[in-house]
């Protein structure tokens, strides 16, 4: 059966959950891939009739603030043991410097920071958790999470369905093109964040041995509540 045939086949609903559920998860903070899901499924709505693309985005956008919302009730409930926890289960992603280079940008940034997290792989599963660990008010959470869920799910949708339509022809001969593209964009974003991270972590080692040399009884300030 062609790949194209065979795609006609997926029921819609299917497409639907799938994208809702991997966005979701991602953003309740379990590394997951769900800027390539979206942007995969977006390029297949623009090719298969039966894919509606205002419920593909709606689904993505409610994945997106209920994950996030979850994510933040989590975090507030589990503080600082949580983070220490996915940092042992997920240490590429939840590593010490990944976490520095995170809480950084919510104590510079504060609500901007989740509402721009959305359109960065690295703090889009770190928000949620992170902002409720550092205590951020819900409403000021709630306000950034829904408008980022709206712009970067709904925007994303919307961007990458009316360049599907225009190049549907182009799509329906290449489509593994346009998978390769969302596969490219959501690791460069994520290899910015890890050089970052790398930054961060020569910082850290540079602040321990100045802290060995000065003796013991230097402690590592404790992190500031997000509340301004």
């Amino acid at each position: 059966m062609h790949i194209q045939e065979w795609l006609e086949t997926v029921p819609a609903v299917a497409v639907y959950l799938l994208v809702g559920g991997v966005i979701g998860l991602e953003s309740l903070g379990i590394p997951l891939p769900g800027e390539i899901v979206l942007v995969s499924a977006t390029l297949l709505a623009a090719t298969q009739d039966h894919i509606n693309p205002y419920v593909l985005g709606a689904c993505a956008i409610t994945g997106a603030i209920v994950g996030d919302s979850i994510g933040y009730m989590i975090g507030r409930k589990g503080g600082q043991p949580l983070l220490d926890w996915l940092g042992r289960k997920f240490p590429k992603h939840f590593g010490p410097d990944h976490v520095a280079t995170a809480e950084r940008s919510f104590h510079k940034w504060g609500m901007w920071a989740v509402f721009f997290g959305r359109f960065i792989a690295f703090l889009r599963i770190f928000a949620g958790p992170l902002a409720g660990v550092l205590k951020m008010p819900y409403w000021k959470f709630l306000i950034a999470n829904v408008l980022g869920g709206i712009v970067w799910a709904g925007g994303t949708v919307a961007v990458i369905y009316t360049v599907g339509k225009v190049a549907e022809d182009w799509i329906k001969k290449f489509s593994y093109v346009g998978l390769a593209a969302a596969v490219v964009f959501g690791l460069g974003s994520l290899l910015v964040m890890r050089l970052r991270a790398k930054k961060a972590a020569a910082k850290r080692a540079e602040a321990e041995a100045e802290a060995a040399v000065a003796g013991p009884g230097v402690e590592r300030p404790a992190p500031v509540s997000v509340n301004d």
